[in-house]
């Protein structure tokens, strides 16, 4: 499937601004197609009042559930890709259309992920459930009959597990894709010697002064200063 302009929801973090403007500048440096790249800002889904759920203290993240909301924000329609922050892009993102098609209701990397280490980013806890990570990166079919039970009001009042472990889809409705799309920095160079199409720094980037050696921390700050560069040249 060949698609020519892509929406395109990345989770935003107060805390992680930065990852979030690198991650955006991978993204579009490496794309042949019209990107739509909108933040998931929790304040302004709260401000329209399509985000209503209690501060949950389990939460790592500001988008912990507010990724969930995209096929919502799509109007059940076209595709949608959601990517956490801490990503870093590397390939296309076109390219990732030539293996789906439409019978899928959602496509992800389906890792079978245990981490080791207790706490991740900035001292949170690392917490260990079926499914982990595959809704770090999703590929919605928005028009999937199924994805229509992602409302607004399940999204706000179902628990983490139902919603990360994909619990509104069947699961032969999930569909695959290659792990280099969603490369767990710390992990899948363990068992995959390949070249990533967009690493994950999914324990901690380099970003936090804790974490400032991890696996692609030179390619992070190189995206950082093309980022900067065009910011305060542009």
């Amino acid at each position: 499937m060949k698609i020519k302009d892509l929406s395109f929801y990345i989770g935003y973090d107060s805390k992680e601004d930065i990852a979030y403007r690198v991650c955006k500048n991978s993204l579009i440096n490496t794309s042949t197609i019209t990107l739509n790249i909108q933040s998931l800002k929790l304040y302004e889904l709260v401000s329209k009042k399509l985000y209503t759920r209690n501060i949950d203290p389990l939460a790592s993240t500001e988008f912990t559930y507010s990724r969930f909301l995209v096929p919502a924000l799509m109007n059940y329609k076209g595709w949608a890709i959601f990517c956490d922050c801490d990503f870093l892009f590397f390939q296309d993102i076109s390219l990732l259309f030539e293996t789906i098609d439409e019978d899928k209701a959602l496509y992800c990397v389906q890792h079978n992920y245990t981490p080791k280490e207790r706490h991740k980013m900035d001292g949170k806890k690392q917490t260990i459930y079926p499914r982990k990570n595959w809704s770090s990166f999703m590929v919605f079919n928005c028009s999937h009959p199924s994805n229509k039970k992602l409302t607004i009001d399940i999204v706000n009042s179902e628990s983490g597990s139902f919603l990360h472990q994909l619990k509104w889809l069947k699961d032969d409705e999930i569909g695959s894709i290659d792990e280099r799309w969603n490369w767990l920095e710390g992990w899948t160079s363990k068992n995959n010697n390949t070249k990533p199409y967009a690493v994950h720094f999914t324990r901690g980037g380099p970003w936090f002064d804790e974490w400032k050696d991890v696996e692609f921390s030179k390619e992070w700050h190189s995206e950082k200063e093309k980022y900067l560069n065009k910011k305060f040249n542009s």
